[in-house]
C-alpha cells in the first residue's frame, strides 16, 4: 500500500528486502522524531496554533489515503513523525487495509487508547481513523 500512497504527509516507500527472519523496508529517513517527543520536549511552548497546522497536514494525507480507500487502522503519535524536511508525516501501515466505499471491516486492529468504539464493536470503516487522529490532537 506505502507504494501507492503518494503524499508529502506520508512516508515515502522505496524498496524492501528479507531474509529468512525479516522484512526490512527502505523508506524515507524521519530525523526529526516521533510526535509524542517532540510535544513532550516542547512541554508549555508547545501551542494551539501549532497543533492545528500539525492537524491540517495530517488530516489532508489521511483524507488523501481514504479517497484511495486506504485505512490506517493505527494511528498514534508513535506512528506520525517528523521528516528531514521538518514535515509531519504517517508511518507504519502494518495494520493498513484497503475497503470499498460500502465495506466495513470485522476484525480488531490499532492500538487500545486510540482505537475507535466501533472498531471495539466489530463494524467500522474509515471514519475509525478520524477518531483516532481525533485522540492524538486531544
Amino acid at each position: 500500500m506505502m507504494q501507492t500512497v503518494d503524499h508529502v504527509n506520508i512516508v515515502n516507500y522505496f524498496e524492501n528486502y528479507e531474509d529468512r527472519k525479516f522484512v526490512y523496508l527502505c523508506t524515507e529517513l524521519c530525523t526529526g522524531g516521533e510526535l509524542i517527543e517532540n510535544i513532550t520536549k516542547r512541554g508549555t511552548d508547545f501551542n494551539e496554533t501549532q497543533a492545528k497546522d500539525i492537524m491540517m497536514e495530517l488530516f489532508g494525507a489521511l483524507q488523501h489515503c481514504h479517497s484511495m480507500n486506504i485505512v490506517h487502522r493505527d494511528i498514534k503519535p508513535e506512528n506520525i513523525m517528523f521528516g528531514t524536511d521538518g514535515k509531519v508525516k504517517f508511518i507504519d501501515f502494518g495494520f493498513a487495509i484497503t475497503v470499498k466505499n460500502t465495506d466495513s471491516e470485522h476484525d480488531v486492529a490499532g492500538t487500545p487508547y486510540y482505537i475507535a468504539p466501533e472498531v471495539l464493536s466489530g463494524t467500522y470503516g474509515k471514519a475509525c481513523d478520524i477518531w483516532s487522529l481525533g485522540v492524538c490532537l486531544y
